[in-house]
């Protein structure tokens, strides 16, 4: 990280060096802030929510089942063949649960990557149109400060909700 943000000021003051004699237009954009703010982050976040609402309900009902199943063999009250059949149903269960939670996971993950992909793409020309409108030289997206004054995120924000 510290690697990174080195890097980026010796960029930034080679670029502005070069440019000592000409005045520079500089912004800022709190990409973090966008992908929390945004709306089509936000619309992203929520068509994940709706696609994978009923493989997190069934995963939840599987977890349910499981728990009435450890119950029943806590109290201890059934015969010692009973008993063996439930803990071979309770290990099917478990290990049911444990599959159905991993590709849950993997697939959500990989759709998430998509959205985000979409999104941050989106973003990205949103930052294009204002730089070229407005006669930005350098927009940064990751700086360890910046003043208010050169934050433009606001205005991306807004280009975003317009869409």
């Amino acid at each position: 990280m510290k690697f990174r943000i080195a890097c980026l000021i010796g960029t930034v003051l080679m670029v502005l060096s070069g440019f000592a004699s000409a005045e520079m237009k500089i912004g800022f954009v709190d990409a973090q802030r966008i992908m929390r703010e945004s709306g089509p982050a936000i619309r992203a976040g929520k068509r994940l929510e709706k696609e994978f609402e009923a493989r997190r309900l069934e995963l939840q009902k599987v977890a349910g089942q499981g728990k009435a199943l450890q119950q029943a063999l806590d109290k201890n009250t059934m015969s010692e063949t009973d008993r063996r059949s439930r803990e071979r149903e309770l290990v099917r269960l478990n290990q049911d649960f444990l599959r159905m939670q991993r590709e849950l996971n993997e697939d959500l993950n990989a759709r998430r990557n998509e959205e985000l992909a979409g999104v941050q793409e989106r973003i990205n020309n949103a930052i294009q149109q204002i730089a070229t409108a407005d006669k930005y030289d350098l927009i940064l997206q990751e700086a360890a400060w910046s003043t208010p004054k050169i934050d433009i995120t606001d205005k991306v924000l807004k280009l975003l909700s317009d869409k």
